[in-house]
């Protein structure tokens, strides 16, 4: 029975193959002849390339023009490395010298796919498909536009040699940045002509126009451009264009790329911006559709805090070996990114600036107390209630004084400490989260339980906590990554009394024609009691509970007229420092640290490292703010 059901399923995969093959080729063979081949020589005949500008949110400051001044170098086919030609036909296309334009089971295969799914998600393009639909097609994922593509793909081949093909190709397509063709992509990337690239160079170049904004060198997905490089050199070793070690040599080699100032403002914060833009609307739309997207950035606090990030970040690299710092500040009444400094210097090759340390996961330290107390709050317990600050071995398998019992293993004991080193005996809970007292929040998150405070802080907005089973009792030390951009997310929440808004970086957005295509509405969710919200107000803006902890940097914590509640963080091996204020009208966060890890000196902690950047950038900001208290 079971046999004869395949029979049936495989018989009727057969017939709906064979269909759609009969159609394919009808509608190919009909437009063969209607439709002529274009000129790649003739600029009448190309695509208009319209550039898509982002502005702040006045949408008067330009900060960025994509493409608005395009880089083409077109250089003889002679002149680019074999490399490079190797490198695009193993991960675009091998059979490339083979087919006469397009790849009948390809396209055969992604129909039947598209077919059954109902979406248009495969596309089983060659190079030739690829070269026309960028040249004088677009991206829209139609059968009309297919049945173009491979007709003008037949008529090229038809006309054109493979090598003709392949070089007109190689200096056509867009490999992000502005960068049109493989010469210009090689000065944009590589600072060198492209007949002198290396092989590994030519993976990366090679990897990058499957998606030129989400893999670019210059984002936050370096490890995706390397997973793809990667993928580019097996496949080159696969097809016998390199040998074994020339594959594990470049597979460990790491790519030097150079950075340009392209006349961009706010570049982390427009690159953020823009792989939002290539999500929502694809890469063809945004790279030459001719969009105006007005932003939520405050340019003028922009401007304010990458001063504030550059001069406290070059003073931090000295005294305390942290080579990069982070600053993101929000509006918690609408969810707006008012700011967003993604490292001290994005144009510094040596700390990796163009990396966008705000949107990276990094341990949070103690910044992620807070989510563990008010849930805590929520479960019935009160600030007032007490706790004891007492050596306290967690793990059952060992002794009170942290030794392993006969049969467990040393390793597995946990028995934290405190920053200082000193136990305090008993203290209420507004006290111990005051100061920052580790035991006491370890001995709540074991009371509320791991999986209800993940679910707690997910409520607010943190998004990087996936699987719960991985985190234990050191979760509430910071054990789990999050993001600055999520943390400061979370604390907008608390700053407006337990109102979720949705972050956003956009205002509004218009196409070509002026047409609006999405627009800011304000939307909000209460995710958080107000009263359990209210408490941890109330202590982290009492300026007295946290003298203990801060002391001698108190007074940067303090602001006239003003009620600011804050937390900082510091991580194992003091790798991170975080500080996180706010009032009800404004949320700042920032982080200090090195992108590779690393760990800072031991007296940068979040104090000295992270507090005077929040404490300079939150005192001009908040001029302009009203004296807003929170709510008792």
């Amino acid at each position: 029975m079971k046999r004869e059901n395949k029979k049936r399923v495989f018989k009727r995969y057969g017939v709906l193959v064979s269909l759609g093959a009969f159609i394919l080729l009808a509608s190919v063979a009909s437009a063969f002849y209607a439709i002529q081949i274009p000129d790649f020589n003739s600029l009448q005949t190309r695509k208009i390339v319209e550039s898509t500008k982002i502005y702040d949110r006045t949408g008067e400051i330009l900060l960025y023009d994509i493409h608005g001044d395009i880089r083409r170098t077109v250089i003889p086919f002679d002149k680019i490395p074999q490399d490079v030609k190797n490198a695009t036909i193993a991960i675009e296309d091998e059979n490339f010298y083979k087919h006469y334009g397009v790849s009948l089971g390809s396209i055969v295969r992604a129909f039947i796919i598209n077919m059954l799914s109902g979406e248009k998600s495969q596309g089983g393009s060659t190079v030739t498909q690829q070269l026309v639909k960028k040249s004088f097609l677009t991206d829209e994922k139609t059968y009309t536009r297919k049945i173009k593509e491979a007709v003008l793909a037949l008529k090229v081949e038809s006309k054109y040699s493979k090598d003709e093909i392949l070089s007109l190709y190689l200096n056509e397509i867009p490999y992000g940045s502005n960068a049109y063709g493989i010469e210009a992509a090689s000065q944009n990337y590589f600072g060198k002509s492209a007949e002198n690239l290396t092989l590994t160079e030519s993976a990366y170049l090679a990897a990058l126009p499957q998606a030129p904004t989400r893999l670019s060198p210059f984002g936050s997905h370096r490890d995706e451009l390397e997973t793809r490089k990667n993928i580019v050199l097996q496949k080159m070793y696969e097809l016998g264009y390199i040998n074994e070690e020339d594959l594990d040599k470049s597979k460990n080699e790491k790519g030097q790329f150079i950075t340009r100032n392209e006349g961009i403002k706010a570049p982390h914060f427009v690159m953020y911006v823009k792989e939002y833009l290539v999500e929502r609307y694809g890469e063809d739309v945004v790279e030459r559709g001719g969009l105006n997207v007005t932003t939520t950035l405050n340019w003028e606090w922009q401007k304010i805090g990458e001063e504030i990030v550059k001069k406290y970040g070059d003073d931090n690299a000295k005294k305390y070996n942290t080579k990069n710092t982070a600053l993101v500040a929000t509006d918690p009444k609408t969810g707006q990114i008012l700011v967003m400094v993604g490292s001290r210097d994005y144009f510094n090759i040596e700390i990796d600036g163009n990396y966008n340390i705000a949107t990276a996961k990094r341990q949070p330290g103690s910044a992620f107390k807070p989510f563990v107390y008010a849930t805590a709050f929520e479960k019935g317990y009160a600030p007032q209630t007490a706790i004891f600050d007492l050596p306290t071995e967690f793990n059952t398998t060992c002794s009170s004084e942290g030794v392993a019992y006969p049969g467990a293993r040393q390793d597995q004991c946990y028995h934290p400490q405190n920053y200082d080193g000193r136990f305090r005996g008993p203290m209420t809970l507004k006290s111990a989260l005051a100061q920052s007292i580790n035991v006491p929040a370890v001995k709540m998150l074991y009371l509320v339980g791991v999986n209800n405070a993940i679910a707690f802080a997910e409520n607010l907005g943190i998004t990087t906590l996936e699987n719960p089973k991985r985190f234990g009792l050191s979760l509430v030390l910071g054990g789990g990554e999050v993001r600055l951009a999520d943390l400061v997310g979370a604390y907008s929440v608390l700053a407006d009394d337990g109102q979720k808004h949705p972050q956003t970086t956009i205002l509004e957005i218009k196409d070509s024609s002026g047409k609006v295509l999405e627009s800011w509405q304000p939307t909000s969710e209460s995710v958080a009691p107000s009263q359990n919200v209210r408490e941890i107000n109330d202590i982290l803006s009492d300026e007295e509970a946290r003298s203990g902890l801060l002391q001698n940097s108190l007074a940067l914590t303090v602001f006239p007229g003003h009620e600011v509640a804050m937390k900082t963080g510091t991580s194992n091996d003091y790798r991170d420092a975080w500080t996180v204020g706010y009032t009800p009208t404004l949320v700042v966060g920032v982080w200090a640290g090195n992108n590779d890890n690393s760990p800072m000196r031991r007296q940068g902690s979040s104090i000295l490292a992270a507090i005077p950047i929040w404490s300079s950038f939150f005192g001009e900001a908040i001029k302009t703010q009203p004296q807003t208290p929170f709510l008792k």
